[in-house]
């Protein structure tokens, strides 16, 4: 990963230096105070009190702890959304920073903080020189694993919306660095538990017990076999086991085991031909070895699929804002998770990156004690989703004129 020089002046003229302190100021508060999915109280009310400041029409408890802001121009104008995810982690922060959490155990380790600050500084930006569009500004909660944003569009957040961008903070690369992908662009979520119960006894006596350990490590060799004999290797898919519990001393063979895993594909018949291995896997392993194997899946996150138009909208304002050789095109789909993929199942949308690696250490990934992101990233996210709102506004608004003329 190679630093490339960026250009801030067009994006300083956006968001001069006084606006900026104060996005970092806000991320720098939410990230002293993070909370979990749905208990983002403080951090609602910290955004409610900061759109009334602005002057933005908005409404909170969506979803429990949702806010929604509107900034109308034109009710017969084209409506764009943009969305900030607002929990945290469950983790032990350990980075140092002179406003590190102050919950024990809990960490704005995903960049959270920063997006909501940064879809903050934009809504601060196109307050002051609206669009020709309107703009609703969603904050959702419960990104990290709980989809809060199925029922923030139950309820209503995407009605007359036109067109919805997102953003996450990427440490793989640089301020400044805008990654946008057309088509599939994160992966299914799935979760899965097997609960093993074999027949417990004496280590010394192994012939008359069905060990739960034995059949748990062979289960996750056998499944990791899935993935390297049964699917096609063009397709990217990933199982992982990531939780493995049994056993009480040293000198018994456990009873029962437990393993939680994920499975990570972009393709629906590839998971489900997964899905269909491991079942398989399980039944034929509990009637080899006499033991009782259930197998779960909990469904987790559909893919985002990033809608072309809203792709091209995302990369001409990047190139125009940083530059060609900035604008970032990711060649292939992440195996990570995004909820975003519940409101671009709805409405056309695009989710891009926005590069935030601190130099030294980028190597440090989120979801990692350690994890931080160069603030600059605050100031070009703020600039690049203002300058987006205002350029497709006008495209849609053209696109309605044309439409309603034939």
């Amino acid at each position: 990963m190679q630093k490339r020089d960026i250009k801030m002046n067009k994006i300083k003229k956006i968001v001069n230096d006084e606006l900026f302190e104060w996005i970092r100021y806000m991320r720098r508060t939410i990230h002293q105070s993070p909370e979990l999915a749905f208990k983002e109280e403080k951090t609602a009310g910290l955004i409610s009190d900061t759109l009334k400041k602005l002057g933005i029409k908005h409404k909170t408890g969506i979803a429990r702890t949702g806010v929604v802001g509107k900034l109308t121009v034109d009710e017969k104008a084209p409506t764009i959304a943009l969305r900030a995810d607002m929990d945290a982690l469950p983790i032990i922060e350990e980075t140092g920073l002179p406003f590190s959490s102050d919950i024990p155990g809990v960490m704005h380790a995903c960049g959270h903080d920063g997006h909501i600050a940064i879809v903050l500084g934009a809504a601060a930006v196109l307050k002051e020189n609206p669009p020709a569009g309107n703009v609703v500004f969603i904050f959702q909660p419960a990104e990290e694993g709980e989809g809060g944003a199925k029922p923030m569009i139950e309820e209503g957040v995407l009605d007359g919306v036109d067109m919805i961008f997102g953003g996450h903070i990427e440490s793989h690369h640089y301020v400044g660095e805008i990654g946008v992908k057309s088509g599939v662009h994160t992966a299914y979520t799935d979760a899965f538990d097997i609960k093993i119960t074999g027949k417990g006894g004496h280590a010394a006596r192994p012939h008359e017990t069905t060990d739960a350990i034995l059949l748990a490590s062979k289960l996750v060799m056998d499944i990791q076999t899935i993935i390297s004999r049964n699917i096609d290797p063009l397709y990217p898919a990933v199982i992982s086991i990531g939780y493995l519990k049994s056993g009480t001393v040293y000198n018994a063979i456990a009873e029962k085991a437990v393993l939680k895993g994920t499975i990570r594909t972009t393709d629906e018949s590839i998971r489900a031909l997964i899905i269909d291995k491991i079942k398989k896997t399980t039944s034929s392993l509990s009637i080899l070895h006499d033991a009782k194997i259930i197998f779960t899946v909990n469904p987790g996150y559909p893919p985002v699929i990033n809608e072309k138009r809203a792709c091209e909208f995302a990369r001409h304002v990047a190139a125009e804002l940083v530059g060609k050789e900035n604008t970032v095109e990711i060649p292939l789909a992440s195996l990570g998770g995004e909820d975003f993929a519940y409101y671009v199942q709805k409405i056309p949308g695009c989710f891009v990156r926005f590069g935030g690696a601190v130099e030294g250490n980028e190597n440090i990934p989120s979801h990692n004690p350690r994890f931080d992101f160069d603030e600059e990233v605050l100031r070009v996210g703020a600039a690049y989703l203002s300058e987006l709102v205002r350029f497709t506004a006008k495209k849609l608004h053209k696109c309605n004129v044309i439409y309603n003329q034939k």
